[in-house]
């Protein structure tokens, strides 16, 4: 009787231990598959954020100039939307302010691609099953993909508090803090997401459209209020980001707006862990609706479009919002920089050697198109998730070639690159309200760098199909140059690794062809000797 009684006040305490079991070695595997990605995304967004104090001084030397740009962000509501409010005019806030919310992103952007990774990821390719089948809990994958996140973002808070101590411990651990949470409440966002899909895909779309919206919400927040005062915008505080820019990190520090991020990563990660219970392994909350291959599904690129669509439509809708929003800033940006000839030289180093406004519109078109280079990589790296989840073979087994298979995507990859491009083009254009051609033809120059990075993509899928995901770091790397590289005025051998770096600055600058023609050259050898690799190697190696 007393053997009954304390077996039954135990079993549920052994039940939840078998529902974690072998979480420690999903976590380890999980670390070791990551030990490139994580390291690589912590590096960026802490070079992103101790690159500024640097850079703020050599632009604010002064007191005064610092105290200045802190009052003219109060009336600056372009700017405010791009950045946030100022909230204290030492190179610790300005800090916080010039890089804390795009920090915040790039963390979300890490922990939620780790998480569906290690969830959703695993369960499409039916690893998951495999590793199921073992003595491994119901929810220990989930548990061990947060913990991944949470590893990552863990270090990322400890990298940037020990970089940015010297301006302040306090602020730099607050900063440090609400970046990491920023990233933790989209990876239990991305928890969710991948209970109710069925795609991996389509949870890292989902989960980047909330993540977009939460930008778009402290962005209209901010630029409706100065924030310099006491309160902000309701919109601001309906967003994770949001809370990242309250936490007012070396300006009086409000430390219990970090009880916010843990609240949400509580209660999603709760609700994440009720429905990973009520499902079945490969199957979702929202299954997927299968449709007959036929009609205009009856060729490898109308099939290739179908896959793709989504992200090509997301992608275009949000480069036509951000080009409108640049736009507008446009003028903003112009009168923040005002008198300041050292700000000047970094807007014109970005953007050319021409009046201040078409500098900036210079600089809004190069980032649209290092931005661009994720969008190529994801699209031709679609080639290698089909091929490692196995659906590449039913196709190619039919009347396909693999180069058929390959230009279908391709054609979406390429296309696609240069459909956003046009679209961001006419959203500068429409919120600069006018100098269409000029901006459209910046945008579409860019294509030539922003293909150079999709057939690096081909090629090594055509010929290291195992070292295809090096093509994110080679992205990444184009993206860091062009964003850093100015402020920090490095040499011109280091900005010209990027291919950006070999284009004319337009509008506004002179029209070179060669720089353009050479780069169109060397994608077409990469793409011709990535398909070339494909035709000769056998597939899932």
């Amino acid at each position: 009787m007393t053997a009954a009684v304390a077996d039954t006040r135990f079993a549920p305490r052994a039940a939840g231990a078998r529902q974690l079991a072998g979480t420690g070695a999903l976590l380890r595997l999980a670390l070791r598959r990551d030990r490139v990605m994580i390291p690589v995304w912590v590096a960026v967004i802490l070079m992103m954020v101790l690159s500024m104090p640097g850079s703020l001084k050599s632009v604010y030397s002064t007191a005064a100039e610092r105290a200045d740009i802190a009052q003219s962000m109060a009336t600056n509501s372009s700017m405010r939307a791009l950045y946030g409010p100022v909230f204290a005019d030492s190179i610790g806030g300005l800090t916080a302010w010039r890089i804390g919310v795009y920090g915040g992103l790039f963390a979300a952007v890490m922990s939620l691609l780790i998480v569906v990774r290690h969830t959703r990821d695993e369960e499409e390719s039916g690893r998951q099953e495999l590793v199921s089948s073992a003595m491994v809990g119901r929810r220990a994958p989930l548990t061990a993909a947060l913990l991944a996140a949470l590893v990552a973002d863990a270090a990322t808070a400890l990298l940037v508090a020990g970089g940015l101590a010297s301006q302040g411990g306090g602020g730099a651990l607050a900063l440090g803090l609400a970046i990491a949470a920023t990233g933790m409440v989209f990876a239990t966002m991305a928890a969710i997401v991948a209970q109710l899909t069925e795609s991996a895909r389509l949870a890292k779309g989902l989960t980047s459209a909330v993540l977009g919206l939460a930008f778009v919400l402290r962005a209209a927040g901010d630029s409706g209020t100065s924030g310099s005062g006491g309160g902000s915008s309701v919109l601001t505080w309906l967003s994770p980001l949001g809370w990242l820019e309250n936490t007012r990190a070396f300006a009086d520090e409000r430390w219990w707006v970090l009880l916010l991020f843990v609240a949400g990563v509580a209660a999603q990660g709760a609700a994440a862990y009720g429905l990973a219970g009520r499902r079945d392994i490969g199957m979702s909350f929202l299954p997927s609706r299968p449709g007959p291959a036929s009609g205009r599904l009856g060729t490898a690129g109308a099939l290739a479009w179908r896959l793709q669509r989504g992200s090509v439509f997301g992608w275009s809708a949000g480069f036509l919002v951000a080009g409108i929003a640049f736009g507008g800033m446009t003028q903003g940006a112009t009168d923040l920089v005002g008198d300041n000839r050292k700000t000047r030289d970094i807007i014109e180093r970005m953007g050319g050697q021409s009046g201040v406004t078409d500098a900036f519109l210079a600089t809004m078109v190069g980032m649209l198109g290092m931005v661009a280079a994720l969008y190529i990589v994801s699209s031709v790296l679609r080639l290698s998730g089909e091929e490692t989840s196995q659906r590449a073979e039913p196709v190619l087994a039919a009347a396909v070639g693999r180069l058929r298979w390959a230009a279908g995507h391709l054609a979406v990859a390429f296309g696609g690159a240069a459909l956003i491009m046009v679209l961001g083009g006419l959203g500068l254009g429409i919120g600069y309200g006018g100098n269409f051609g000029p901006v459209l033809g910046a945008c579409l120059t860019q294509l030539a760098a922003i293909w150079v990075i999709g057939g690096l993509a081909v090629l090594l899928f055509g010929v290291f199909p195992r070292a295809a995901v090096a093509a994110w770091a080679v992205a990444g790397i184009a993206l860091l140059i062009g964003w850093i590289g100015p402020a920090f005025e490095l040499p011109q051998p280091v900005m010209n690794l990027s291919p950006f770096g070999h284009l004319p600055k337009l509008p506004g600058g002179e029209m070179t062809w060669t720089p353009v023609l050479i780069l169109l050259a060397i994608a077409a050898v990469f793409v011709a000797a990535g398909l070339t690799g494909l035709r000769r190697r056998d597939l899932s190696n």
